[in-house]
């Protein structure tokens, strides 16, 4: 079993987040190692900048302690310039706000996502596509709260699922059929599909279907 960070590294170019939801882990995160005073005023940290620069065929998330929702338009631009010189290297973004961005031109080699964590939340699905013009286009279900239901996958790449992991107070764990419902839906459209190794427990090993994007065959 794959872990996915195994193959997508973290890089936290910015830090911070103002939406403030109740499992965020890189909020708790922040209060426990206070690597910045206030999470709610998001911070963009220039000197990551160099750490963009790689030749070899990586792939990086870029939002994993922000959203991209919070990031200001030169951050985005000063970002996007290094991914147009690192063609070979896939970048991932992610918000709950896409309604709040508005990108009419995105590099090639940035993957754009949303998180969905109930069945109200599948708006921002269609808010993603119509607010960031981008290649690629991706969904990650983590945590769920309950179940989906029907799903418009069109132009959507990637689907990445996971459950809420940590000990917060009336935490949810996903449940297979949620899973499943999400996957098979997938399956229609040849969507390639992540289950996280978190959901083991609630999946067994052997159900496990840990798929990238080609373009991201052979990163190691």
């Amino acid at each position: 079993m794959q872990c996915i960070k195994d193959t997508i590294k973290n890089i936290n170019i910015v830090i911070g987040c103002s939406i403030g939801c109740s499992y965020c882990y890189a909020r708790m995160n922040n209060n426990r190692f206070h690597t910045i005073d206030d999470f709610n005023k998001p911070i963009f940290f220039e000197n990551k900048l160099k750490m963009l620069d790689n030749k070899r065929h990586s792939a990086y998330l870029l939002t994993g302690q922000s959203d991209l929702s919070g990031w200001n338009e030169e951050w985005k631009d000063k970002v996007f310039s290094k991914m147009k010189e690192n063609e070979n290297t896939q970048y991932i973004f992610l918000t709950k706000r896409p309604e709040n961005i508005n990108l009419k031109e995105t590099p090639d080699n940035g993957w754009f996502g949303v998180t969905v964590t109930s069945s109200k939340e599948k708006t921002r699905i269609d808010y993603l596509r119509n607010n960031i013009k981008a290649k690629h286009y991706h969904i990650t279900f983590e945590p769920m709260f309950d179940d989906v239901g029907k799903l418009d996958l069109s132009n959507i790449s990637w689907i990445v699922i996971g459950t809420e992991t940590g000990n917060r107070k009336r935490k949810i764990s996903s449940k297979r059929e949620w899973v499943f419902n999400i996957y098979n839906q997938a399956k229609e459209k040849n969507i390639p599909i992540f289950m996280k190794e978190d959901l083991l427990g609630i999946l067994n090993e052997d159900e496990f279907v840990q798929e990238f994007p080609k373009e991201f065959v052979g990163i190691k």
